[in-house]
């Protein structure tokens, strides 16, 4: 069940210590998309975010695999001038091979930003990736990912009675 503990865990993605990700050599920075970078009822980025994005593209790699449609995800992508995999399925990783065979990466070299467990953390053990869970930005969810919620409160309370996981407790290591 531990496949779903993030190894960091951020109030959000501007809270992310990136220095220590360039300090464990992390190269590339996948992002899901909704409720992480922007809430899913808009495709507007506020300017914190797009200062962030423009920031790290010094340093990383910086990517957008999201489970949302094509066209959502790319008018986003545009916007932060980065690459997108729309339709990604996640935790299926197949998209996580694509991206590893372009750019030549491994996995030691990924970092996952999300902010769900059963999609984005999950994504981020089958691929052997370092794990950033983030809060939610919003409360507003599709259908499919309020099932996804259900039984992440059923996993973050596992891992609380296991003290190995408690929202708020924000941290940089596991």
């Amino acid at each position: 069940m531990n496949r779903y503990l993030p190894d960091v865990y951020s109030k959000n993605v501007l809270s992310i210590n990136y220095d220590k990700l360039k300090k464990k050599k992390i190269k590339c920075l996948i992002f899901d998309l909704d409720n992480t970078l922007v809430p899913i009822h808009t495709e507007k980025i506020v300017p914190k975010i797009k200062a962030l994005i423009t920031k790290l593209k010094k340093d990383f790699l910086v990517i957008i695999v999201s489970n949302s449609p094509k066209k959502r995800v790319n008018t986003i992508s545009e916007v932060l001038q980065i690459d997108a995999y729309p339709n990604a399925l996640k935790p299926l990783t197949r998209t996580l091979r694509k991206i590893k065979k372009k750019y030549n990466l491994t996995s030691q070299d990924i970092a996952m930003i999300g902010d769900q467990f059963i999609t984005d953390m999950n994504y981020g053990y089958k691929g052997k990736l370092l794990k950033v869970f983030v809060d939610t930005i919003s409360n507003e969810d599709l259908k499919i990912t309020s099932l996804n919620r259900f039984f992440e409160k059923k996993i973050m309370h596992k891992y609380q009675k296991d003290n190995l996981f408690k929202k708020g407790e924000y941290y940089d290591e596991r």
